[in-house]
């Protein structure tokens, strides 16, 4: 990541199909642990799970897997990302899996270093040199011819999915609901942080999502700060649209204004479905 997947962030979701919407239905989320009990274990992320009370609860995080698949892969089928995997002509080289990772970016290096390291000689293992070589480019040099079959081959191993999940987490996920929760922002909030990251990195350029929230800033405080958490996310969602129109990839800003702008004008900060929205044209729904 980050990049656009036109395209770089969780429970039983069920995926309907209609003519000119894709459909998914929400299970009931689980209630809330006991303070006294002890941590239950996810069986969609494999972790630990505490008593979550944002974007982080299981079946919020699923909602926004889904809503950022609608936008890097046009499908709310997240889990089916985990083999994606191409060079979309944005400047970061290969850009694959679940969230986006580039071979440009440096999150792909960490990745596939972080299976190597639990998984010896798995089939990306062998391109760790040029993955290092190629880093900060758009170059695929070291990597052609092989390197997309090896990685549809590792999408089949559980190992290389938990990975992918896990880097996610550290890199994006538990950063942007982190800092949410700090700035006193609820579920929608968080998640808007949430796809600023994906698609723009916690870098020190000035698109980077640490200066949108610094843009946004200037012009609204945050709940924490004694603001209005609407009139916050106004200010954040304008930065967020302004650093996007900066680069021409991701000039298309529909992922924010007519999807989280939409949320955001219908006063859903709890981000609860049902959930209705549009990204590059094409129409969603979480029910």
């Amino acid at each position: 990541m980050p990049t656009p997947r036109i395209r770089t962030v969780l429970l039983a979701l069920t995926l309907v199909a209609v003519p000119t919407a894709s459909v998914a239905h929400a299970a009931a989320e689980p209630p809330a642990a006991s303070p006294a009990a002890a941590p239950a274990t996810s069986p969609v992320f494999g972790s630990a799970v505490a008593a979550a009370t944002g974007l982080d609860d299981p079946a919020k995080k699923d909602i926004a897997m889904r809503i950022v698949s609608s936008a890097e892969n046009s499908s709310l089928d997240w889990k089916a990302q985990y083999g994606y995997i191409e060079d979309i002509g944005d400047g970061r080289g290969y850009t694959a899996g679940i969230i986006g990772f580039c071979s440009g970016t440096g999150d792909m290096l960490d990745l596939v270093e972080l299976y190597t390291q639990r998984k010896p000689g798995n089939p990306l293992a062998a391109y760790l040199p040029a993955l290092r070589e190629v880093d900060g480019t758009d170059s695929h040099d070291g990597l052609d011819p092989g390197f997309t079959a090896a990685w549809k081959q590792a999408a089949k191993d559980s190992a290389f999915k938990t990975a992918q999940n896990d880097e996610r987490d550290r890199v994006y996920f538990n950063p942007a609901v982190n800092r949410g929760k700090q700035d006193g922002l609820g579920t929608l909030g968080q998640f808007a942080y949430y796809d600023a990251i994906v698609m723009h990195g916690d870098g020190g350029d000035s698109t980077s999502f640490g200066n949108i929230r610094k843009r946004a800033l200037a012009k609204a405080k945050t709940p924490a700060q004694g603001g209005n958490q609407t009139t916050y996310l106004h200010a954040f969602l304008d930065a967020r649209v302004w650093a996007m129109k900066q680069e021409e990839a991701h000039e298309d800003t529909s992922r924010v204004d007519t999807a989280q702008r939409v949320f955001l004008d219908k006063g859903n900060l709890n981000l609860d479905p049902p959930l209705d929205w549009k990204v590059y044209g094409d129409s969603f729904h979480i029910g």
